[in-house]
């Protein structure tokens, strides 16, 4: 008999990134893929059918991460890909002096791979936490993609 000698680095669930969705079923504020991008649904209209045709969606959407807007026209019976998004709210430990945030979730790991969000939102971290406040930051996973969405003042503490 051979030995078998499998090594595996990573463990995951194995579930993809995506799952297909009827086109018809997707609804406003849901997720969808739209140019390869994860996107969250702002507009839907449905066209009606032509002589021959299917019923058309027309989506626009605004990317998860870069809020670039980006749009799609699909047949209402075709399928669609829906990012897998998973949502997590981490408190704020620190911030680096190369601006990555040190987060803490529930059962007490350490998280230092996110950096500080760009634009108003990382300005008002900055300015929160300097200020001696105690921070959850919500952070949005899909595509093998993170970043911080939103803050929020941890009121947990405070009971």
């Amino acid at each position: 008999m051979a030995e078998l000698d499998d090594h595996f680095e990573t463990a995951d669930s194995g579930a993809s990134v995506t799952y297909p969705m009827q086109c018809s079923a997707l609804r406003k504020n849901g997720f969808v893929m739209l140019k390869s991008r994860p996107c969250k649904i702002v507009e839907m209209s449905t066209s009606k059918t032509g002589k021959h045709g299917h019923a058309k969606v027309h989506m626009v959407g605004i990317d998860i991460f870069s809020n670039k807007k980006y749009e799609d026209i699909c047949p209402s019976t075709h399928n669609m890909d829906v990012p897998n998004v998973k949502r997590e709210d981490l408190q704020l430990i620190s911030i680096s002096d190369d601006s990555f945030l040190t987060l803490m979730n529930e059962s007490g790991d350490l998280r230092e791979d996110l950096k500080v969000p760009d634009g108003d939102l990382g300005e008002q971290l900055r300015f929160d936490f300097e200020n001696g406040k105690d921070l959850l930051c919500t952070v949005l996973k899909a595509c093998g993609e993170e970043c911080v969405i939103a803050i929020k003042t941890n009121t947990a503490l405070d009971k």
